[in-house]
């Protein structure tokens, strides 16, 4: 196994042909056409209308004037990047895929010129001028992501929502799976991009043997409880130092930890790699024993930090707990001290939280936790302030309060303060530019009874999978984006909803594990046919002491969130000193603004792009406006009503000498309109 050791290129600043930018993932564009003085000037330069609708979170790449996307039906196009008119399309014209993605990956060797991009758990090598599949990578020019995980993996849920990093001539895949009981464990796993094959493994629920073991409860690989700890935010590169940076998310199953037991490494972690082989270099794990789904969110920033006058190659990781973790990228040294510190412990049986947990000393969070909340914070535009207040006062707030029967309010919510769409950076200024949510959720578990008898067995599998967020009575939590399935029948066909069952749709995970007459069942339930009775299978009891209650924000009774703005905010901090440069409100909430009350902020998913002479672009916000702000100051400069909201990160680029930024406006999110365009905007 290994790879051609080509010598790794300069980073190019002025181009947009890997995933947010380039391969250190800092959103960051020399190009400077387009300035202070005359973006008010920008105007729409074209639009492509995709053949689907619905929520787009891809960050478009460009490569030799062709842009290439992926479609709100995982259909992948490369369009004219100065023009917008279709050059290929790939994927099939009929079957609907429901899944996002965030992207393609490119590959090229002298005139051989690939796109890689994943639909289910398949992995694809396109032609780039074509859009053919390359019948020489694996079967046909498509492998299967599960080939590479244990036999365990075979028939579980395994796809991928984020472009693979292309190092060399492989491609490091990022991995979505089950959150719950089940899941296969997330190796990082790394194809040659010419064959398809396996090159290397790294496993982040070590075995036997492995470093790592120790901090788990014996045998994590074979216990079929337990997995994840994969990567599915994304990673970086350092192309010179040849090193991979692999943030992990948290082990399966996720809000109770009784059955894996430690620290478990490698989990929430960030892992230095040695990009040609996998072996580990360092690590450093954000939230011991996760019980939160505290995964970090977005690949890291590679950056330049200056310390005593002395540059240091810095890695920056930012967390939905709303900290910034800064590194020296050789040595994995924390570049702030780090503090373990006490946090509460758990009173389920069973499980046992872990005693402390890390903290940054600087930069301080660019989120308010809630231990700073009080009963002032509730929100004043709130019509229900009383009955706020009194889940308020309930709920625990204490900082990495665990999971319980009693309500818990976390803050930042489950979402995080930052999030997929990532971290923009000034690379050699170390300064970061990050978008944040302001959004409180309320997590309470529930004691599981695994002897309820005489359950029809589609209500039955209803209760084990679908309940913790579509509702007990199916009428879904519109406000936290689950849709009600009551009177499915109405919109959909018995095949759509199955095929969604098995693949998944947006943020719903599928379930390939529910198959025969198990999904039959529970397809008569949801069109209210004749569901018959269990006859009383023990694989199909919910196998753990407790269950999330579901996905629940803290709203007050007009879906706005309950706690008192800004509800959406931006920020710029300088990873030299710790300091903030500025922080602001960010996005508008209009049914407040038609009553004249403006800077609340708002919901936002996606990321900013900044560019060297001082612009920072931005869509990402629910109330669907792309705006330009002053990177030095926070201040805006101009804004542009989107045809639908964005919640994606844009992409700068030169076409025969114009600068360009193209962004992908899909909506749907949030209960936000669908669309279903690809925009670019320039100056005339």
């Amino acid at each position: 196994m290994g790879c051609e050791k080509n010598q790794p290129k300069e980073q190019s600043y002025t181009s947009w042909s890997s995933y947010l930018g380039g391969p250190d993932r800092n959103h960051y564009s020399t190009l400077s056409q387009i300035t202070k003085e005359n973006v008010t000037q920008l105007k729409l330069a074209w639009s492509y209308k995709a053949p689907d609708y619905g929520q787009m979170q891809m960050n478009p790449i460009v490569v030799d004037s062709i842009l290439y996307g992926v479609t709100a039906a995982l259909r992948v196009v490369a369009l004219n990047a100065a023009t917008g008119r279709e050059i290929w399309r790939f994927g099939d014209s009929l079957k609907v895929w429901h899944s996002t993605s965030r992207g393609v990956s490119f590959w090229k060797k002298e005139n051989d010129k690939r796109i890689l991009f994943t639909r289910g758990s398949d992995l694809y090598a396109l032609d780039a001028l074509t859009g053919r599949p390359i019948e020489s990578f694996g079967q046909q020019g498509k492998i299967d992501l599960r080939s590479g995980l244990p036999e365990s993996a075979k028939d579980k849920f395994v796809i991928s929502n984020t472009p693979g990093t292309i190092y060399k001539d492989l491609i490091v895949m990022p991995l979505r799976l089950s959150e719950d009981v089940g899941a296969p464990p997330g190796d990082i796993m790394a194809f040659h991009v010419i064959t398809g094959e396996l090159e290397w493994v790294f496993h982040t629920i070590p075995e036997v043997g492995e470093t790592g073991y120790e901090t788990w409860e014996a045998n994590p690989r074979r216990n079929p409880l337990v997995g994840a700890a994969n990567n599915w935010a994304g990673m970086a590169v350092d192309e010179a130092a040849e090193i991979l940076y692999v943030p992990t998310g948290s082990a399966a199953p996720d809000f109770y930890g009784g059955v894996r037991k430690g620290s478990n490494l490698y989990s929430n972690c960030l892992l230095a790699l040695d990009a040609n082989t996998g072996k580990r270099l360092w690590h450093f794990q954000f939230t011991h024993h996760d019980i939160w789904d505290r995964d970090p969110p977005a690949p890291p920033n590679l950056i330049t930090v200056k310390r005593n006058g002395k540059n240091i190659p810095a890695v920056a990781q930012v967390t939905k707990q709303g900290y910034v973790y800064v590194f020296n990228r050789t040595t994995g040294e924390p570049l702030f001290d780090v503090k373990e510190v006490p946090v509460p412990e758990s009173i389920l049986n069973g499980e046992e939280a872990w005693k402390t947990q890390p903290f940054p000393v600087a930069p301080k969070p660019f989120a308010r936790q809630s231990t700073e909340m009080t009963d002032n914070d509730i929100s004043p535009y709130a019509e229900n302030k009383e009955e706020l207040r009194a889940l308020f006062k309930k709920a625990d707030k204490r900082i990495y309060a665990p999971p319980s029967i009693n309500p818990v309010f976390l803050f930042p919510g489950y979402d995080g303060a930052a999030e997929w769409g990532g971290t923009a950076a000034d690379p050699d200024d170390g300064i970061i530019y990050v978008n944040s949510n302001e959004m409180a959720w309320i997590m309470q578990m529930e004691e599981n009874d695994p002897n309820k008898v005489e359950m029809p067995l589609g209500e039955s599998i209803y209760g084990n999978y679908c309940v913790v967020c579509h509702k007990e009575d199916r009428t879904g939590i519109e406000a936290s984006g689950y849709p009600s399935l009551v009177n499915i029948k109405a919109s959909k066909t018995k095949e759509e909803v199955a095929l969604q069952i098995t693949e998944g749709k947006g943020m719903m995970l599928g379930f390939p594990q529910i198959s025969g007459d198990e999904k039959d069942a529970l397809l008569s339930f949801l069109f209210d046919e004749n569901d018959k009775l269990e006859v009383g299978s023990e694989s199909k009891s919910y196998p753990l002491p407790y269950k999330h209650k579901g996905y629940n924000k803290f709203l007050d009774s007009n879906g706005n969130p309950g706690i008192s703005p800004p509800w959406g905010t931006m920020h710029a901090i300088d990873l030299n000193t710790g300091k903030y440069i500025w922080s602001i409100p960010f996005g508008e909430t209009p049914s407040l603004l038609e009553k004249g009350i403006s800077g609340t902020g708002s919901e936002n998913y996606g990321g900013p792009v900044v560019t060297e002479n001082g612009l920072l672009f931005i869509g990402a916000t629910k109330d669907g406006y792309f705006r330009v702000f002053d990177k030095h100051t926070g201040r805006k400069l101009w804004e542009y009503k989107l045809p639908a909201a964005a919640f994606a990160t844009p992409a700068m680029y030169e076409v025969d000498g114009k600068q360009y930024i193209a962004i992908a406006c899909g909506g749907e999110k949030l209960g936000t309109e669908k669309g279903n365009e690809i925009i670019a905007f320039s100056l005339e």
